[in-house]
């Protein structure tokens, strides 16, 4: 049976100042601060900053005016449709410096943690169907054993962790971007988050890729947008990390100068994936990080702390994809690795597929084959490794092969000696250094 992905439901905006499900006081400053700091003073411009709906901006407007925080500056604006301008009265000003002291965020009104939750629901990777020939199309640049699809395919498309294993250099990392490129689709990222009347800004340029505006209504002169625009429609994000993930990358980060805290890299990966590469090269062991992880990948839930120690639950609904060099029994013990659900070895080629990719590699890289070099490569410089094939291997010798050429001014070609130079730099003998 083949099983259609459901179209994403997009988060609809706000009706009204109770649909929002944030506290009053703390809507209000956020308005005047952001007055205050972008130097507003038509609805139409707060209501595109604070991302809301022009109605229920006018609501906090109003509210505002009624507590003598704002005032009707009594004159017309000719730059935006003759709306009414306002300015904030000295109390205005004292409320917005008060509230900035306190927390110095202004701009997106926050969208509350228990909203969020639904929203990650009705987006879920784990409802994302992921068939075999999208992934085929996403690897089409990738030699790779039928079989190895097999493996990986289930993986995806269940949504649950994976752990790639095998020596350096066939592709592991090659292979996440794959999978990443295979879910396609998109997810609504919220700007910012409140819990507790706290502030988590989740949104991040340099994670999330946003996707172009919807389409503008014909009919109006009004930015159109379909779905609640404290949220930016993206594609499902992706963060790859290496060597330098720690345990305290995992955690929210409180700005101290700003008051307002920024999402953790899982809670910025909510609805993509989160690649864990060279695993056994960060500073805590496998065995701690996938300890942090328990609880989030058994009950698709994390628990986070505020500043003050207060931990809360937050939705946990990521692709994991751990990648190592090392063997899994050297680097989790038999708990750890059952919670990890699919465990997938990423050997070298075979020398078909090997004479494959480098055929490949050497027909874009515009170096012409030469029969007798690539026989010289297999019956002379494979047998001394024991015929061990690795992908990085075609690239690494062409890009050699090149390199020689061009220092040499000679056409690009391929030789036996130009392969016995190449073949020199692509290992390192063990040799005693004499000091």
């Amino acid at each position: 049976m083949n099983i259609q992905a459901q179209p994403i439901t997009a988060p609809p905006p706000p009706r009204g100042v109770s649909d929002m499900q944030l506290p009053l006081v703390m809507m209000r400053d956020i308005l005047l601060k952001t007055l205050f700091r972008k130097n507003l003073d038509v609805v139409t411009d707060v209501a595109e900053a604070i991302c809301l709906p022009i109605s229920i901006t006018q609501e906090l407007v109003d509210l505002a005016r009624s507590q003598k925080l704002l005032e009707a500056t009594g004159t017309l604006n000719a730059n935006s449709g003759s709306e009414m301008g306002y300015q904030l009265t000295d109390a205005g000003k004292a409320r917005a410096l008060d509230a900035l002291a306190q927390s110095e965020y202004f701009g997106a009104m926050p969208v509350p943690l228990d909203v969020y939750r639904e929203q990650v629901k009705r987006q879920s990777i784990r409802n994302n169907s992921v068939t075999r020939q999208k992934m085929t199309e996403a690897m089409g640049h990738l030699v790779l054993p039928d079989s190895l699809l097999d493996q990986l395919g289930p993986a995806v498309s269940a949504g649950r962790s994976i752990l790639m294993y095998g020596p350096p250099g066939n592709g592991k990392s090659s292979i996440s971007n794959g999978i990443r490129d295979a879910l396609g689709d998109h997810v609504f990222v919220p700007r910012a988050l409140e819990y507790a009347g706290q502030v988590i800004t989740v949104y991040d340029p340099i994670v999330h890729n946003a996707l172009p505006e919807l389409e503008k209504n014909p009919n109006s002169l009004r930015k159109y947008r379909a779905f609640d625009e404290r949220y930016v429609r993206c594609e499902r994000p992706t963060v790859i990390t290496g060597g330098e993930l720690s345990l305290d990358m995992l955690d929210l980060v409180y700005n101290p100068t700003a008051r307002t805290y920024q999402a953790s890299l899982q809670l910025k990966s909510t609805g993509g994936i989160f690649i864990v590469d060279d695993l056994g090269r960060q500073k805590e062991p496998p065995q701690a990080l996938v300890n942090r992880w328990i609880v989030p990948l058994e009950e698709n839930r994390d628990i986070l702390a505020l500043q003050s120690g207060e931990k809360f639950e937050a939705p946990f609904d990521t692709l994991v994809i751990f990648s190592t060099n090392f063997h899994p029994n050297e680097i989790f013990d038999q708990a750890a690795l059952r919670r990890i659900f699919f465990k997938i070895k990423i050997a070298g080629p075979n020398q078909d597929n090997f004479l494959k990719i480098f055929a490949m590699v050497a027909r874009k890289k515009g170096l012409p084959l030469d029969e007798g070099a690539l026989i010289h490569l297999l019956k002379n410089k494979y047998p001394t490794i024991d015929n061990i094939y690795a992908n990085y291997q075609p690239v690494f010798l062409i890009d050699q092969m090149i390199a020689i050429c061009e220092f040499e001014g000679i056409p690009y070609q391929m030789s036996p000696e130009l392969v016995d130079r190449a073949w020199a730099n692509m290992f390192v003998k063990d040799e005693h250094i004499v000091k």
